[in-house]
């Protein structure tokens, strides 16, 4: 990000429509609402409706409720925000769920399929439903994936959370060669520790079934945690922007990032035009 710990306004990419997934509560309300504060237009899905930001501009605000892991819900969902904006630019994808936690030979079989079918399959009716807008208009579009360190980062205890997570970045890569040719830019981003419902899920694990826990206790006590509205600046900027925006490298499907500390510098600190991993 540009010039320390003030979040950057939007710029060039004020006006677009973005969808968020997963917008009722934690980082995805944060996005919604940071997305909003700096001028784009928000259509704010979950299973149960989101409620608007306080001071929501109505005329740039709307919200649904959809199950990703119901294509048809989510591609109605897809259309009803082109019959009310005109168009889509932007998708993020960060609709997911963390449990079961604990060794993946003591998981529940029907937990482990509802994990895939939100994470995964939910990802892939989101991009599949953008992808399939962006093709029938110009101008591009970016798909923008929520994903973890934990994509990269093995977990005894989350193996189901690691899998879904790298699952969603090969995603990204993939779609975005198929894609390139319409000009959808995709973006794996790994937000950081957040001060959200799932990381209190985190906390109440056992060390038995989490033996890493305690890394997460010490950043609660510690209170490190990424500011999510930072988050939002840090996606506007690297992924929406078109002057600021990272764009993938020769031969690359899409761009990974961590989102940097607030101190931290520009687009150029991460390697510029060049996508790298997650952290």
């Amino acid at each position: 990000m540009t010039g320390g710990a003030q979040a950057p306004e939007a710029r060039g990419a004020a006006g677009q429509v973005v969808v968020v997934t997963g917008a009722s509560r934690g980082l995805g309300a944060a996005l919604a609402a940071g997305f909003l504060a700096r001028g784009l237009t928000v259509a704010a899905c979950a299973r149960t409706v989101p409620e608007p930001p306080g001071g929501a501009d109505p005329a740039r605000w709307m919200a649904g409720a959809v199950d990703v892991t119901q294509a048809g819900q989510v591609d109605a969902f897809a259309a009803a925000t082109v019959a009310r904006f005109g168009r889509i630019d932007a998708w993020v994808t960060n609709a997911g769920v963390l449990a079961p936690i604990g060794p993946l030979a003591d998981d529940d079989p029907g937990e482990l399929a509802a994990h895939v079918a939100t994470n995964v399959l939910g990802a892939m009716h989101g991009a599949a439903a953008f992808a399939r807008h962006v093709r029938t208009r110009p101008g591009g579009g970016a798909l923008v994936a929520i994903s973890s360190g934990a994509a990269t980062s093995p977990y005894q205890g989350w193996a189901p959370y690691c899998a879904s997570k790298a699952a969603v970045e090969m995603l990204t890569e993939v779609v975005g060669l198929e894609e390139a040719a319409h000009g959808l830019r995709t973006y794996a981003v790994a937000p950081g520790v957040l001060d959200t419902g799932m990381q209190a899920e985190v906390r109440a694990a056992s060390v038995e079934d989490f033996p890493a826990v305690g890394r997460f206790l010490e950043i609660h006590a510690s209170g490190r945690f990424t500011d999510m509205d930072w988050v939002a600046a840090c996606l506007v900027e690297r992924c929406l922007d078109p002057a600021t925006r990272l764009v993938a490298g020769d031969g690359a499907g899409s761009v990974r990032f961590r989102v940097p500390d607030a101190v931290a510098s520009g687009p150029a600190s991460s390697g510029g035009a060049t996508p790298g991993p997650t952290s």
